[in-house]
């Protein structure tokens, strides 16, 4: 299994939990990215502090703002990509940035259903569509015929609570909105697949485990995998895939999720 090799990297929801992991991941790689985008709601505030850390030493680390439901704030960071990249392409988008709200069938509302489902599935259509120009010109960049995360490819971190066959933990935790956000991202990302082939573009959704994040831990009791280990393994799954695997549903440590 080969090493992911990509010449520039985004990932969303990057002060913290996963999103934190991926970063210092990718930097710690033999080859890592030239340039990585790591983005976050304050990148000056309290809560992007590790971040602030590791770009102090990076110099490829870039802190993009950026508030994922906010489409004026995508288009900026569209933008601002795009100008530090100076003409190349954008290889890799991770939309990783979720939420979750721990409410039972009966309690969900309105106001619920809908921040969540902006947050962890109309966001990562629109910042798909944000950097589709970016995206499109990295596959064109690339040679040969076939997909891979190295070309071109966008990850969404989905989640096997949103698996309609599985419903997974459903006694410890019924987070309706969050199950039908993740279950809609799937599909978001199978169209994604569909659409987006043609332009050699990879799409993929990943179950990165029950992870160790504050996220992660608000749902009962405490999660079983680690960040480094989700990470890790899903860093070795991205280095592994190709054209075959695109509109699949994997977890980080490459097994088949059902829908």
């Amino acid at each position: 299994m080969g090493e992911l090799r990509a010449r520039s990297v985004l990932v969303t929801g990057a002060n913290r939990g996963i999103g934190l992991g991926f970063v210092q991941h990718l930097l710690a790689l033999p080859n890592p990215p030239e340039v990585l985008f790591a983005t976050c709601r304050d990148p000056k505030g309290q809560r992007a502090q590790e971040l602030q850390k590791l770009a102090s030493k990076h110099r490829n680390l870039v802190i993009v703002p950026l508030e994922v439901t906010d489409p004026a704030s995508i288009k900026a960071a569209a933008a601002s990509v795009g100008e530090h990249l100076k003409g190349s392409g954008l290889n890799l988008l991770i939309n990783n940035a979720g939420i979750v709200k721990e409410i039972t069938l009966d309690n969900e509302t309105l106001k619920n259903m809908s921040d969540v489902y902006m947050t962890n599935t109309i966001a990562p259509l629109l910042l798909s569509q944000a950097f589709l120009p970016l995206l499109k010109k990295a596959a064109q960049e690339s040679p040969g015929s076939g997909l891979s995360c190295s070309k071109a490819a966008i990850v969404n971190i989905s989640s096997i609570a949103g698996s309609i066959k599985e419903m997974y933990l459903w006694e410890v935790m019924q987070i309706v909105s969050y199950r039908c956000s993740k279950a809609a991202l799937n599909m978001l990302t199978r169209c994604q697949s569909m659409g987006y082939r043609e332009h050699g573009i990879l799409c993929i959704a990943l179950h990165p485990g029950w992870v160790q994040t504050d996220m992660g831990n608000s749902v009962g009791d405490k999660a079983p995998v680690t960040v480094d280990a989700s990470v890790g393994g899903m860093l070795k799954v991205l280095s592994s895939l190709s054209e075959k695997d695109t509109g699949t549903f994997l977890d980080w440590e490459g097994n088949i999720v059902p829908w």
